[in-house]
């Protein structure tokens, strides 16, 4: 870092204490912190690496408003509190500051805290650390985040990859349990590792995104990486920040998305983290009835502080610019909305209106979507929000959130608990698999099949489905199929695409073994056709979000199970039929009305051989004759697999 980015104040040389009064916060800095407006805090709080006349150290800034002292202790220095004191910024921003020469790369540290109030005293990790000691060690470590890049093509064109109008499959990845190497005491893969292969698996199945379950360091291995301490750290479990950055931008090389789960809606109470970081509820609200999370037991930002508002978009802003992201999920989005987020009566503060409505959280969400897509606007914001809150994903000048994406938690509950049904009763539940298309053009949605399905006792998605185990494979094919067919873009846990029996466990790898089997071969074979489709044809995905994109042949067949539909692209040309059904009884000469006349080519069939299905199916494709019927001119007269979807596509 140059003298010019520096504001140098005071000069000494001693190299037991702070050797140089040092800042890298100017005037300006401190009045938009103050106002919170500042999200670019990465670059002015935590350590810094930097040389003054000639001698190097680190640059500490700790925001810690009720502290009464405040010193750094490290490997460096024995952990010694006395060593090396900071200064407390005379502005009253609450800023505490120093300059250490000698200290640098690689040197653990954390910060010793001596409140003003109840002779509060803590050693706590530093909130704005890009790097942590691998758990259960808890110090933050300086660290320079210096990597050369070679993205240029994707961060070049990925406003076309991220457009809502393209084609976006996500495979979503725990990198803890992926892929193990038991021959090595059943470790992870590192990030480094990970690389090759995941691209490698990625592009052949077809995904166009992944989405990590969050990497940001945390110190409680089952939570998956939900329960965030290090908010500006990859986990150094799998590697360091460069390896991290390595693998994001291997996948980029690869023509691959990157997005990353993040979690701003709270975080866990370990002693090391942001909890009563000064000796007061600084992050988090001091009355429980806001600022504890009673399903988690986890503290709730307080979205009303400036200073966390910043704290909360830069980190947004750090994975952005730091790694390249293509854009953050935001997990557990309805817990912010709410006031009464599984709450009981009495149990939570209205807001001043006397409504259940946070209001601060509402604030800060669609102020951290008007900045990141001002800076970035070729990439996405996705809500991971399970009530029907409107406007999730329209802009904030219209009353909106203004995040890109939101994923549909009703269709997938609607639509497992279909599935999980015998086929026999699915007759009368035949409003769960059409519900969700009086809905689907309210928000721009996910169809999701995450993680949350397949743990604590859920079982596997396989697991899910009725029948025995042709049928079990057969209902799993085409559950993919109608879900790819289904408006809307797709997001599929890790495991899902190739039909694992076993529920997911996070210390242990997928079943990968079973690959070696047809049925799971016939599987993973049918999401990477499903994906190659999805991808080539644009009635598939252009119109996603658009009720010009849809159209319903026959939503009324509940006596056999029976659905069919219309996908349409931009162009006129671009028409794509599906046709499911939902019973292991096939259906011979079944009619369904078209638009237009010709040849409809059979592009995929779940219950092709190939699949592992029975191979009914229609001989590649079908003559349309004038006969009218359900409203159109033109029908075609079918074979209706098993338990099977149909896509035709309009031959010439």
């Amino acid at each position: 870092m140059t003298k010019k980015k520096k504001q140098v104040r005071k000069m000494e040389k001693s190299k037991s204490t702070v050797a140089y009064d040092v800042s890298l916060l100017t005037e300006y800095d401190i009045y938009i912190f103050k106002e919170g407006n500042h999200f670019r805090l990465y670059e002015k709080l935590g350590s810094h690496v930097m040389t003054v006349d000639g001698i190097t150290g680190t640059f500490f800034a700790v925001w810690a408003p009720n502290a009464a002292n405040v010193s750094v202790i490290g490997n460096f220095n024995g952990w010694n509190p006395e060593s090396h004191p900071l200064s407390v910024r005379w502005d009253g921003s609450g800023i505490w500051e120093g300059f250490i020469p000698g200290v640098g790369h690689g040197d653990l540290y954390k910060y010793h805290i001596v409140s003003k109030y109840k002779n509060y005293r803590v050693e706590k990790g530093d909130p704005c650390a890009f790097y942590w000691e691998v758990p259960p060690k808890t110090s933050s470590i300086v660290w320079d985040l210096s990597y050369e890049w070679n993205d240029e093509e994707w961060m070049k064109n990925r406003h076309r990859y991220n457009a809502l109008n393209a084609p976006f499959t996500i495979y979503e990845v725990h990198l803890g349990s992926w892929r193990r190497v038991p021959e090595e005491n059943n470790r992870s893969l590192t990030y480094r590792e990970m690389a090759k292969h995941l691209a490698e698996y990625v592009k052949d199945v077809g995904f166009t995104h992944v989405e990590f379950t969050p990497v940001m360091e945390h110190p409680f291995y089952a939570s998956w990486g939900y329960q965030t301490v290090g908010y500006l750290a990859p986990t150094s479990r799998y590697g360091t920040p460069q390896d991290f950055m390595y693998l994001i931008d291997y996948l980029h090389q690869h023509e691959i998305g990157v997005i990353l789960d993040w979690v701003p809606s709270h975080f866990p109470g370990d002693e090391h983290g942001l909890a009563y970081f000064d000796g007061t509820y600084l992050y988090e609200h001091a009355d429980p009835q806001k600022g504890f999370h009673p399903d988690w037991h986890s503290y709730i930002f307080n979205y009303g502080r400036n200073e966390v508002r910043n704290f909360l978009i830069s980190n947004a802003f750090f994975w952005l610019e730091k790694y390249h992201v293509d854009g953050p999920r935001i997990d557990a989005v309805a817990s912010m909305l709410y006031l009464d987020y599984s709450r009981k009566e009495g149990e939570w503060i209205p807001n001043k209106y006397g409504g259940r409505e946070n209001i601060e959280a509402i604030t800060f969400l669609k102020r951290l979507n008007e900045e990141v897509y001002r800076v970035y606007p070729d990439i996405q914001t996705i809500a991971e929000e399970s009530t029907a809150w409107p406007m999730i994903t329209r802009p904030t000048y219209v009353g909106g959130l203004g995040f890109g994406m939101k994923w549909n938690m009703g269709w997938m509950h609607d639509t497992l608990e279909y599935f999980s049904k015998d086929p026999i009763y699915r007759k009368y539940h035949h409003n769960e698999l059409t519900f969700s298309m009086w809905y689907a053009f309210t928000e721009n949605f996910v169809l999701s099949l995450s993680h949350d399905e397949v743990v604590y006792g859920k079982g596997s998605l396989i697991g899910k489905m009725p029948g025995d185990d042709w049928q079990k494979f057969a209902n799993l094919r085409l559950l993919f199929g109608y879900m790819y067919g289904h408006p809307g873009k797709k997001l599929l846990f890790m495991g899902g695409e190739f039909g694992q029996w076993r529920e997911w466990e996070h210390d242990e790898g997928l079943d990968w073994h079973i690959l070696q089997y047809q049925p799971h071969q016939g599987v993973q074979r049918w999401v990477r056709d499903l994906n190659n489709f999805y991808r080539r044809e644009p009635a598939m995905h252009e119109l996603d979000f658009e009720l010009d994109g849809f159209e319903w042949i026959d939503f009324n067949d509940w006596e056999q199970s029976v659905i069919s539909f219309i996908r349409k692209g931009d162009t006129t040309k671009d028409i794509i039929l599906v046709v499911c059904n939902l019973t292991p009884v096939p259906r011979y000469n079944y009619r369904v009305g078209v638009p237009v006349s010709g040849f409809w080519k059979e592009i995929l069939n779940s219950d092709a051989k190939e699949y592992w299905g029975s191979g009914h199916g229609n001989f590649g494709g079908v003559e349309a004759t004038q006969i009218p019927f359900q409203g159109r001119d033109y029908s075609l007269s079918l074979t209706l697999p098993p338990l099977g979807v149909l896509f035709f596509k309009r031959d010439g």
